[in-house]
């Protein structure tokens, strides 16, 4: 990767900073073989034959008398004994008591976006730090030390509801935690200081307990309370503990923890897959406590991909992701994993159940829609073979683990501005991936073509965000912009655009009417009607 894209993402160490029933596909594609995994790829349109449901109603029409027959009661579903129903897809996150956003992209499928309603007038309503001061701070890349200031690309806010207001926090490139009254923008509680950039998005325990779960550039993955007077760190895990096993690659936490049923699920740059049972409760003095212990801890690579790569660069920078009863993440391998999880409670050890690679790089989060498709962005800075022929915006199906390549789309118009880095956003029948080379597209997730696309001053590395028909992206000019997506078969129409300072990297937050975001000339950012 070029280094000015290393020095923007401070990435990994010194060199790398509808459903199927009744449904069916008629096929016309070009079709190629795709190695190693021998994989092949539908890159042309496919034709989708309309359901069918013209049966004919064989009631009697009979005049009798008689008593009406006994009613028979439908049973009730039972609920889903899983750790993820793959249909909460989408919505916010499943049987969740902490009312909020509380995860990058709110839910396990990374598929939620928050609540509106859109501002139609926006404006700047307040920002933070006040005055002329930014939240900037050094840090080493390939060029040296140097300061970054504000929000990165992996740095969406949460915002929820505790004790009678509104909390955001959100992780800065001044090396802290803020903790901020979404209202007006003050300090809730006293910021927490780590010891780098603390560039992922923060997760709040969507179980009530009062604590915030993050990682920073500092190695150390923390569990916060915010119950005090100060924020307080309750446990870390350094990214070198030898208990986690074998690392590759550097010891920065990127992903945002994913929490269910007192399990915490990250992976690291050190290219581990982590697994920690939190063992949560409240002290004598109604203080949370935790008494976290890893119960599983694996690697993210494999032999076979070191083969194919010829490096070591396979940290884990995205979040992970769970539908069903399998975990999913990618590294910056390219490597694909799904991994069973269904025995964990009861002891068992994960299983590797799926298994793709992409070729290249892939920092963006595995989205998941509420069939179990998978969609995935990868980079191109590899230029193999391999990343060529899959290209940079695929559709998989894990449930065909032997050929799960639906479809891809190339994005690889010149070395170091192409390839995906924003996680996609996935909206009724389509999917809206920005690209590192400035485009934002409009997709047709059905059959993978390309139905719009919108030239913004790049790179585009925010996550689109999708509530009300109304899609929001920012462009690296400090313009957010709004489009009207309400009809997915035309070029959205811009609603409105609001001017931030700095490149706006960071995924936005809406809740309740309210936009909220960082950007890279230091300031955060509260959006919304006067």
């Amino acid at each position: 990767m070029a280094v000015s894209d290393n020095a923007r993402r401070f990435g990994a160490g010194v060199t790398k900073g509808v459903s199927a029933v009744a449904i069916a596909l008629v096929i016309s594609a070009v079709w190629w073989t795709v190695a190693p995994n021998s994989q092949r790829a539908i890159t042309d349109t496919a034709t989708i034959a309309p359901l069918t449901g013209t049966g004919t109603d064989a009631r009697s029409t009979s005049s009798t008398t008689s008593a009406p027959p006994a009613t028979t009661a439908v049973p009730t579903k039972p609920p889903f004994a899983g750790w993820v129903n793959p249909a909460s897809a989408g919505a916010p996150f499943p049987k969740a008591t902490t009312n909020g956003l509380i995860t990058f992209r709110g839910n396990p499928t990374r598929s939620y976006y928050g609540t509106g309603p859109i501002p139609t007038k926006p404006k700047v309503l307040w920002s933070y730090p006040k005055g002329n001061g930014g939240m900037c701070g050094s840090s080493s890349d390939t060029d040296g030390e140097q300061t970054w200031c504000g929000t990165g690309w992996n740095g969406q806010p949460s915002v929820w509801d505790y004790n009678g207001k509104t909390w955001l926090a959100f992780g800065a490139y001044d090396y802290r935690v803020h903790f901020l009254n979404a209202t007006d923008g003050s300090d809730m509680i006293p910021a927490l200081n780590t010891g780098d950039l603390a560039k992922g998005t923060v997760s709040v325990d969507p179980d009530g307990f009062p604590l915030l779960y993050h990682g920073s550039r500092d190695n150390y993955l923390r569990i916060v309370a915010f119950d005090r007077a100060e924020p307080t760190v309750l446990w870390k895990l350094n990214a070198n503990d030898p208990a986690l096993g074998p690392t590759l690659w550097n010891d920065d936490w990127d992903g945002s923890p994913l929490i269910i049923d007192d399990y915490l699920f990250e992976g690291g740059e050190n290219s581990r897959i982590n697994v920690v049972k939190l063992n949560r409760s409240y002290g004598a003095d109604g203080k949370v406590k935790v008494d976290p212990k890893i119960v599983w801890s694996a690697a993210g690579w494999d032999n076979e991909l070191l083969q194919y790569i010829t490096d070591q660069q396979v940290s884990i920078e995205n979040s992970v992701a769970i539908s069903g009863n399998t975990l999913y993440f990618a590294n910056s391998g390219g490597l694909v994993q799904g991994w069973d999880i269904s025995g964990l409670k009861d002891g068992a050890t994960p299983t590797r159940t799926f298994r793709f690679w992409a070729g290249d790089d892939i920092d963006a989060s595995i989205v998941i829609d509420d069939e179990g498709f998978l969609y995935v962005g990868s980079e191109w800075e590899r230029y193999n073979d391999r990343s060529r022929d899959v290209g940079q915006i695929i559709k998989l199906d894990p449930r065909k683990p032997d050929n799960p390549l639906v479809w891809g789309i190339k994005n690889q118009v010149a070395e170091g501005k192409s390839g995906v880095w924003g996680t996609p956003g996935l909206y009724k029948d389509m999917l809206y991936v920005p690209t590192n080379g400035g485009e934002l597209l409009g997709v047709d997730r059905a059959t993978g073509n390309v139905r719009w696309r919108k030239k913004l001053p790049g790179p585009l590395w925010q996550s689109p965000v999708i509530i009300d028909g109304v899609l929001i992206q920012g462009d690296c000019s400090g313009v957010l912009h709004a489009y009207d997506v309400r009809d997915t078969t035309i070029d959205p129409p811009q609603l409105w655009s609001v001017q931030l300072t700095g490149c706006i990297e960071s995924t936005p937050a809406v809740w309740n009417g309210r936009i909220y975001v960082g950007a890279r000339g230091g300031k955060f950012y509260a959006i919304g009607d006067s």
